[in-house]
């Protein structure tokens, strides 16, 4: 439904539109007291002024068939999930319950657990409070230039394989230019990724 929503857009009214990954809310305990509401990587304070970030909870149930127990508890766990409960409804379907951050669902999650379980299994949540969490904010760079509407709030443990991924769909999608555009992923001043889309080779042979 996204690609259709965004070819209308650009062959109707000529809009180029950037889709970005769905954020949640964070709270972020600043060291001088106060107490933040953040909903995009923008609004994020600066680094040395951050005490602690907590992030929401879910409760998370996935009822399935036996046979996909393993490919599921593999998905969730990778999302930072933690298995909370194990129940078999019947001889072969199972009930399983997972304590996960909010922001591990929102995007592809739902995606990967139909076709992981061949569209058995279902899902429900519900919320269940806000706990800290390790979180830095990506930047991705476009020659040097922040690109804000790329930016995003991610765990530590995924932040480096998320902005290599990042900049390699990049390159695939930025058009070769007639100088070199260097696509770089950073936590605060620190690189942790790059890639470059080369320039356009000048025709010297007319």
């Amino acid at each position: 439904h996204m690609e259709i929503v965004q070819e209308r857009l650009d062959r109707e009214y000529n809009m180029d539109v950037i889709t970005t990954v769905p954020n949640v809310p964070y709270i972020v305990y600043t060291t001088r007291g106060e107490t933040i509401e953040v909903h995009n990587p923008s609004g994020l304070p600066d680094a040395g002024s951050i005490d602690y970030v907590e992030e929401p909870y879910i409760s998370a149930q996935v009822i399935t068939h036996a046979d996909y127990i393993g490919n599921i508890m593999t998905l969730c766990l990778s999302k930072r999930g933690e298995l909370k409960k194990q129940h078999y409804l019947t001889t072969d379907r199972v009930e399983l319950v997972f304590d996960m951050p909010l922001a591990e669902i929102v995007f592809d999650f739902y995606d990967k657990l139909k076709s992981i379980s061949k569209g058995y299994a279902s899902s429900d949540y519900h919320t269940t409070g806000y706990r800290p969490s390790k979180l830095v904010k990506l930047d991705i760079l476009l020659n040097g230039e922040n690109v804000d509407a790329l930016s995003a709030l991610t765990h530590v443990d995924n932040a480096y394989g998320l902005g290599k991924r990042m900049c390699e769909k990049l390159k695939e999608l930025i058009p070769r230019q007639q100088f070199d555009v260097a696509i770089q992923a950073a936590i605060g001043s620190k690189i942790i990724s790059r890639e470059t889309v080369k320039a356009l080779r000048k025709d010297v042979t007319a």
